[in-house]
């Protein structure tokens, strides 16, 4: 058994919140400047380039690669040989949150209640999932989420005498239907089976996966890769003004459900899928 204290999840998350705002990963960048490289439209070209070059300027100035620096969204994988000391996990988590935000001058843009609307004034309270895993080590991945793209995502509780062609077409239809709001290209991330929360819960992990990585199951790889070739043929394009790239990835995790349903959803982001991990 090992004994942390939540202090270290606290620095930990209070770093990972500048980190993921500050630059996007290794593999969503890549992605970014490929597609740029196959614009052949004038304007598409110039939007791709566009983004490109803002992520470049973000590093050189050390600013955040979008002015919506999101709500932070933490997923932590707690290995049960682990004996957590100290505040509650909940509240360092929080804390980490608030001193990332603040310490780091990103924008703050959570408020306290869904209709009153009262801005916290740091960002805090994030959104946490705990997931319980083998071993003594923790997990921490912090997935700042920017809402232009979370307003587009879209949840659906399908009969069970849907199949894969009716899922691929919630997919394109929810991607095209966006249009531009979510500022493309997006990546899509789609949440199959277990119950209504938690088919949101794995939409939104999904947008974890690495954007070049193939699923390990050839149905899923199969159903990605044609939602993926359908939306790009869609033209929406770029920012929304026509293009060959209206999403950069689909993908796809799925969990055992019920005899009597099928939920879905799918969870956009915007090309800015930020997220940052450490292990403690």
């Amino acid at each position: 058994m090992r004994t942390l204290h939540t202090g270290v999840i606290t620095e930990t998350v209070e770093r990972l919140c500048i980190e993921a705002n500050l630059g996007l990963p290794a593999d969503v960048e890549r992605a970014v400047r490929s597609a740029a490289a196959q614009e052949e439209g004038q304007t598409a070209r110039w939007v791709m380039d566009g983004l490109a070059e803002n992520l470049q300027a973000a590093k050189d100035m050390g600013l955040a690669v979008c002015q919506d620096t999101g709500m932070a969204v933490v997923f932590i994988e707690l290995g049960q040989e682990v004996r957590l000391e100290g505040p509650l996990l909940r509240d360092a988590v929080d804390e980490g949150i608030r001193r990332g935000y603040v310490g780091g001058r990103l924008r703050l843009s959570v408020v306290a209640d869904p209709l009153r609307r009262t801005n916290t004034g740091d960002n805090a309270p994030g959104i946490l999932h705990t997931t319980l895993v083998e071993g003594d080590r923790v997990k921490v991945t912090v997935a700042p989420k920017g809402f232009g793209s979370e307003n587009m995502s879209v949840l659906k509780m399908f009969t069970p005498a849907a199949g894969r062609d009716d899922i691929i077409e919630f997919i394109v239809d929810t991607v095209i239907r966006a249009g531009s709001n979510p500022c493309p290209p997006v990546i899509a991330g789609v949440g199959l089976g277990g119950d209504f929360e938690y088919c949101a819960i794995l939409a939104k992990r999904a947008l974890l996966r690495p954007i070049d990585d193939v699923h390990p199951d050839g149905f899923y790889a199969d159903m990605e890769t044609e939602a993926l070739e359908r939306i790009n043929r869609s033209g929406v394009g770029p920012m929304g003004l026509g293009g060959r790239t209206t999403a950069l990835a689909v993908k796809i995790l799925a969990y055992p459900t019920h005899i009597a349903g099928l939920p879905a959803a799918v969870n956009i982001s915007c090309h800015a899928a930020r997220h940052r991990s450490a292990l403690i």
